[in-house]
């Protein structure tokens, strides 16, 4: 089984709606910057994400969270993301 794709459209593909989604990294440290970024690009909602935090405003989580295609997010630190603040 090969599990090396192309780009990160490739690697996200499969993703719908109303999916649970666990992300890697610790704090903004290995995060799967181009998969979230292909996440917002697609437009998937409702999705509940599970990650060490929620990253910050402008990277990580906190794409999604703008759009408000997040809607339950498990993390063990909420710390420097405004935007789920006001959300939450």
């Amino acid at each position: 089984m090969n599990k090396l794709v192309a780009n990160a459209t490739e690697a996200i593909r499969g993703i719908e709606d109303n999916m649970t989604l666990m992300l890697g990294g610790f704090g903004l440290c290995g995060i799967p910057e181009n998969s979230i970024a292909a996440l917002v690009e697609l437009g998937v909602t409702g999705l509940t994400c599970i990650s060490n935090n929620a990253g910050v405003d402008d990277l990580g989580l906190g794409l999604l969270l703008q759009k408000h295609k997040i809607k339950k997010m498990i993390s063990s630190y909420l710390g420097a993301n405004a935007e789920l603040e006001r959300q939450m």
